[in-house]
């Protein structure tokens, strides 16, 4: 056996060992999680996030229809299917009128016999509109009215049942889950119960009429058509089919390149700061190629469908004539009977194909109904609705766990606590540390009932807690959390939600307002309350965020309080601020925690010092516990603790230490006090200038500022949008002509077919002695059919084809300039509200396809549409003018009812999408903060609050319809008065013998048919004002140059850097908030390899300072020079290859950790020792050979799949890599626990060696050993020097250091 020997790095690294545990992602869908864990802990994980699946047929969706809706949904199906059969009845008149005019001028009928009959069939038309739009109004209007009714009732269920779920449901969710539910799910089953359905039934009307007549008409030529039905069918069926999977395809391609976008955008200082612009957008240029390549698939499969479905129209006509004209011959039907057929074939074969696209619609609402009823069915295992469990008379607030073993069912590979035994009594303050991890958290998620744990109990006053009410425990237990909740509306509702379910919750207003302005005092917030424009009335934002972190976590404080509640539970609640506020809440929460049961944890050890019992953990195992003192004198875990967080204050041995007391003597003197010896935080001086600054002295900044002319929005010419849209395809202009070219002769194809169909039935109507010309004739018109339809399929496909791999072209190509040059963009330009990633990113993937608009496919569409038009008016106007001026006169009509039909079709789509954007915002935001929700026990509240603005909605929609469905019912109607009028007017002329039929059926059919058709057609454009909308944003993306332009080649480029850096009088604000000042005359210098701290208050410029050297930002006024030349005249891409920063969020993209290394370095073919030296120097190479695939391991999105000080050492290797002359760290281990810190702070203090360093820091342990400290407060220095000279000093780092330091509570 060999003697193992001890690696000479464990000895000289025991750092290397800290956090360094794997992250595991257990993603395997079918096997079972929880298989490792005994059989009774895997029942009670299992029960925390099972979902029970329903089995859901459609009508299920109707569940929660009511007796009027199922009423009206009755008469709106029979409305739906009288307007479906009114259409095929239409080709009765028409094949009617048709044989009336054969007959006449065969000499069967008298003038006077003719006019008659003519004004009867005509007013049979009027009658036919007459119905169609009352029947169509109707149904429209019914079934519209049935399904959002049905939906709003379907989303108040769902977030009421959401709120009824207990937290590990939700742990399991994705954050968008919900809103995609609420939202996208519940629009999907609207869409299939309301209008869909109903024209699913007409089109099924259509057919069953359409060939009833046809078979009553004549049975044997409807059976010989009914081949066109099939092959219609077919060709849409497999047609769409393939076009489902290649839209899926190329949306998934889409999808990742969107993912990619929006992790690089809500990254965009990092990109910027490592110059990897260009590496970021060839990465998703490559996504984007891939899409194109589906996206061409799929246009022309598009294009050939249209075509073939136009080729057998015209086939149809072709056969119906050739084999109508043998029956007809034999005597067996006539032109009557011949016209009835084909266009009632013609009419139920379309219908039939109209139902295929919403079957589509009726199975994604069958399956978001299922998701939706699972999640709504669900019992939860903890139902705060529930009235079950016993309510304690009296509670004294003893909290007992006895042998807890705990589990997170999200999570049930990881064991978070293992027998853990702790009494906390009544009335004291325990506090609970320990490392992040340890299972501190879990404590307060257990005694609230957030989960139960898999062994043990939780004992209230001696009751297991799973046997008490809910509702009730969570009543009389107040939880302050480390990111405090609020909702948007005032800060007095805020506060008043603490009062929900207590006997104060009807109290008289006023007693009410005095609960809660005492509530505010004891939580240190009646002051800066008072100090707002509308004191307790202002509102306070979305999540609150027009108040700084100090004054949100106040006002949570008081609503925790202002119950009165007997138990207190203060997770992390002062984590999140920086020293100053942090007194103030801390302060405050001392106040609150009098003579109540308080359960605190806390990061910082200092606000823990005068507990009662402390209890230290890891790993999920009691440690130690007692008070401070005696802990520390054990020199135990505690003590370690404590040391790490310490900071050396060398104290003189002749001079007393610092107390307290005189400490706050100290603070006392230099800010006005409310109360004797309260702290204070500075954002209480003027609130509501935090709202609104009036400017009164003028500042440098102020008069710089002016000076800006802010940036206006450009208008832009139509034919200017469409230069830049076409400048796109510039390099496709040959297949764009080829594309005119066709759709010229698409167009083309209408009125051809009218002339056709006139010589035709001219032909039908010979009398029986012409037998044999008349067969001969037809049996040259129907080849002639045969010609056409096949010019037809090659003009009608390639135009789709020409124009598909044109647009698909153009979207790629203007995806990828779009990316660039937002990546080009300063940082001024993300700060600014309306251009946050997500914004961004939706214009990267939606508004940029609405380019197509613009684009040649609709010109090419235009160019048929017009074809048309002009060659039907013009052939008519030459064959018999009188008539086509009539006919010419309706086209406008026509043209609107197809368009209209279409378009009012899609409206009600997006009208219902967007009515619920609100509401599902306020359902949004009430699941996000769902711990918060369930503590307050506010799911009745919000479930009201929802319903309440869900019925506003609903009746302004209803109204909105009610409009719209008339110009829908009109749309479908007119086209019978249209039909009418020509039929009148032709058949006088007729009469009088002044026109043949011939000329009447070339005007007639090829202005009516033609611009029938054209309005569909339109409809199939895509949208052009949406389009034009996208290319004014995108041309003015493309105009904006940003100030520090990252493409730009000016500038002086330098060899080599010193480091030497100096801030000479500069002056600075925000351009997103120019009525703050941040810097004003900031004057520091930095010598080459020193390292240099910044410290101070939160919101004093530190990371200003930081952002500036970046040059993300220029200074108003004043300048930053390095090596004594001024930043801003340097060339910027050069100057930051010198530059490397380590910010607070390390930001890792989806890749190998190799690639997210490599972004550090700007140019290619890095050596691999180069990765490997900058890895051992960031103290994670031997974590990277630890992991089974190293260098290759896949990061996960935002690198979700490594620790946060894992992240943080693989960015501190990309910044290494770079090899730097200046190294930033802007609070590079902030968001780290204690022992994750120790690790990356060692690697940072390696990395800094030989280089000029300036670190940001909010906990001062981490920077003792700096060269120089730098003090900032309000945007200037106020002091500066070592670590020791500054304590000596007894100023303002000296008052910031006691605030931080852990010394024994004197």
């Amino acid at each position: 056996m060999p003697v193992q020997v001890v690696g000479a790095q464990d000895v000289v690294n025991p750092l290397s060992k800290l956090d360094s545990k794997v992250v595991v992602n257990v993603n395997d869908e079918n096997t079972d999680p929880f298989a490792h864990l005994p059989p009774h802990e895997a029942d009670i994980l299992r029960k925390q996030i099972a979902t029970p699946e329903v089995a859901t047929g459609y009508w299920a969706l109707y569940r929660y229809a009511t007796r009027n809706d199922w009423i009206i949904f009755g008469v709106s199906c029979i409305c739906t299917i009288a307007a479906g059969a009114a259409m095929p009845l239409m080709t009765v008149v028409f094949g009617n009128l048709t044989g009336l005019y054969s007959g006449y001028f065969q000499g069967k009928q008298t003038y006077d016999q003719f006019l008659h009959t003519l004004s009867g069939y005509v007013l049979y038309f009027v009658y036919l509109a007459i119905g169609e739009f009352i029947t169509t109004y109707l149904s429209t209007l019914g079934f519209i009215y049935v399904g959002e009714h049905i939906t709003q009732k379907i989303r108040e269920e769902y977030l009421r049942a959401m709120l009824r779920q207990n937290i590990a449901f939700f742990d399991k969710l994705g954050a968008g889950e919900i809103t995609t539910r609420i939202t996208a799910d519940t629009n999907t089953i609207q869409d299939g119960i309301s209008e869909k359905f109903g024209l699913t039934l007409n089109a099924i009307a259509t057919f069953i009429a359409a060939f009833v007549i046809a078979f009553i008409k004549y049975w044997k030529l409807t059976l010989i058509l009914m081949s066109t039905v099939f092959a219609i069918v077919l060709a849409m069926g497999s047609g769409s089919s393939a076009i489902v999977k290649w839209t899926q395809r190329s949306q998934s391609e889409y999808a990742k390149g969107g993912s990619a976008a929006e992790e690089v955008l809500s990254s965009v200082r990092n990109a910027t700061a490592f110059n990897t612009q260009e590496k970021l957008a060839r990465h998703y240029d490559g996504y984007l190629t891939e899409a194109e390549k589906w996206g061409t698939k799929l246009a022309g499969v598009m294009g050939a469908m249209m075509a073939v479905m136009m080729t057998l129209v015209y086939l149809n006509y072709g056969l119906a004539f050739w084999q109508g004209s043998r029956f007809l011959v034999k005597g067996e039907m006539n032109v009557s009977q011949v016209l009835t057929v084909l266009f009632a074939v013609m009419i139920g074969a379309f219908s039939l194909g109209n139902v295929a696209p919403n079957m589509k619609a009726f199975t994604s609402a069958t399956a978001a109904g299922r998701k939706i009823f699972a999640a709504i069915d669900r019992k939860s295992p903890m139902d705060p609705e529930s009235s079950e469990g016993t309510k304690l008379k009296e509670l004294e607030g003893t909290i007992e766990l006895r042998n807890i073993r705990h589990i997170y069912p999200s999570r049930p590979e990881v064991v978070v606590m293992e027998d853990i035994n702790l009494v906390i009594p009544a009335g004291k303050q325990t506090a609970l540390v320990g490392t992040s991890g340890s299972g501190k958290s879990t404590i307060v998620g257990l005694v609230e009932r957030f989960y139960d744990p898999v062994g043990g109990s939780v004992f209230l006053d001696g009751h297991n807690v799973q046997d008490l009410n809910l509702n009730w425990l969570r009543q009389n237990i107040s939880l302050v959390q480390q990111e405090p909740v609020l909702f948007a509306t005032t800060v007095y509702e805020n506060i008043a939600y603490g009062l929900l379910g207590t006997e104060h919750e009807h109290a008289e207003a006023e007693k009410q307002r005095e609960l809660i302005e005492d509530a505010a005092k004891m939580a240190n917030a009646h002051g800066f309350i008072m100090a707002l424009t509308e004191g307790y009335q202002t509102h306070v934002g979305e999540r609150g965020f027009l108040l700084s972190g100090g004054q949100k976590q106040r006002i949570a404080i008081a609503r925790a309080v202002v119950s009165d509640p007997r138990i207190l539970l203060l997770d992390e609640a002062t984590s999140a601020l920086d020293t100053k506020s942090e007194g103030v809440v801390q302060a405050a929460l001392d106040t609150a925690a009098k003579g109540r049961t308080t359960i605190v944890i806390a990061h910082r050890l200092s606000t823990i010092r005068h507990a009662d019992n402390i209890v230290v953990m890891s790993l999920g195992k009691i440690v130690e516990q007692g008070r401070h003192d005696e802990l520390l004198d054990q020199k135990g875990a505690y003590f370690n603790l404590v040391e790490a967080q310490r900071i050396a204050a060398e104290q003189q041995q002749d001079e007393p230490p610092v107390t307290e007391a005189e400490e706050t003597e100290d603070s006392l003197q230099r800010t006005p006090s409310k109360e004797k010896g309260q702290p204070y935080d500075p954002d209480d001086k003027d609130p509501s200038g935090r709202l609104k600054r009036m400017q009164s002295g003028k500042s440098i900044s102020s008069m710089v500022l002016a000076q800006k002319n802010k940036e206006t929005k450009k208008q832009y010419s139509l034919w200017k949008l469409m230069r830049v849209v076409w400048g796109f395809n510039k390099k496709e202009w040959p297949i764009m002509l080829m594309g005119f070219f066709f759709s010229v002769v698409a167009g083309g194809g209408n009125p051809t077919q009218a002339v056709f169909f006139a010589k035709a039935i001219t032909a039908l109507s010979r009398p029986p002695s012409e037998f044999a010309q008349l067969r001969k004739d037809i049996n040259f018109w129907a080849l002639m059919y045969l010609m056409l339809a096949f010019t037809q399929l090659i003009s009608m496909a390639g135009h789709g084809w020409a124009f598909g791999y044109c647009s698909e072209r153009l979207i790629h190509r203007a995806r990828n300039q779009a990316f660039r040059t937002m990546l080009r963009q300063d940082i001024a330009f993300f700060d600014q509200e309306e251009n946050n990633a997500g914004s961004l990113t939706s214009f990267l993937s939606t508004s940029v396809t609405h380019l197509a608009g613009l684009s040649g496919q609709t010109l090419g569409t235009i160019l048929m549409v017009s074809t048309t038009l002009v060659a039907a008016s013009v052939l008519s106007l030459a064959i018999g003018w009188k008539l086509a001026l009539v006919c010419i006169s309706t086209i406008p009509v026509l043209l609107a009812c197809g368009f209209l039909r279409f378009w009012m079709l899609a409206r009600f789509q997006a009208r219902s999408k967007a009515a619920y954007q609100s509401s599902a915002g306020f359902a949004c935001e009430a699941t996000a903060a769902i711990r918060t929700v369930a503590s307050l026990t506010l799911e009745k509240d919000i479930y009201e609050k929802y319903r309440k603005q869900l019925d506003t909605q609903t009746k302004a929609s209803t109204i909105s319809v009610s409009k719209s469905s008339t110009l829908y019912a009109a749309s479908q109607s007119f086209v019978f008065l249209c039909v009418a009028l020509g039929f009148w007017y032709g058949g006088t002329l007729i009469a009088k013998k002044e026109y043949t039929m011939f000329q009447f059926f070339i005007c007639f059919s090829s202005i009516i048919f033609g611009a029938q058709s054209a309005g569909t057609i339109f409809s199939f454009a895509p949208d052009m004002s949406k389009a034009k909308h996208a290319a004014a944003e995108l041309q003015a993306l493309f105009d904006r140059v940003p100030e520090i332009d990252s493409w730009s080649e000016e500038g002086e480029k330098i060899e080599r850097m010193d480091g030497y850096i100096e801030f000479r009088d500069v002056h600075f604000r925000y351009p997103t908030r120019p009525e703050q000042p941040v810097l004003r005359g900031l004057d520091l210098s930095v010598k080459p390899g020193q390292y240099v701290a910044l410290v101070g208050a939160s919101g004093c410029g530190k990371s200003t300072t930081i952002a500036l050297l970046e040059r993300f930002y220029d200074p108003l006024s004043g300048g930053v020079y390095v090596d004594g030349k001024q930043i801003s005249k340097l060339n910027v891409n050069d100057y930051r290859n010198h530059i490397a920063l380590v910010s607070q969020e390390p930001t890792l993209y989806q890749g190998t950790i190799r690639d997210n290394v490599l972004l550090g370095a700007d140019r290619d073919n890095v050596p691999e020792a180069e990765i490997i030296k900058a890895c051992k120097e960031a103290n994670i190479y031997d974590f990277i050979m630890s992991l089974p695939d190293g260098f290759n391991t896949i990061c996960g999105s935002k690198g979700g799949l490594l620790s946060g000080g894992q992240k943080q050492r693989v960015a501190i290797a990309r910044a290494l890599l770079r090899d730097p002359k200046i190294l930033l760290l802007d609070e590079a281990t902030s968001a780290l626990d204690s022992e994750s810190e120790k690790v990356v702070q060692a690697a940072l203090d390696a990395a800094a060696k030989g280089r000029t360093t300036i670190a940001v820091a909010h906990r001062l342990s981490t920077i003792q050993k700096a060269d120089i400290i730098y003090v900032i407060d309000a945007g200037r220095v106020v002091e500066e020097g070592t670590h020791n000279d500054l304590l000596a000093k007894r100023g303002r780092y000296a008052e910031l250091v006691t605030m931080q330091s852990l010394e024994k509570a004197a």
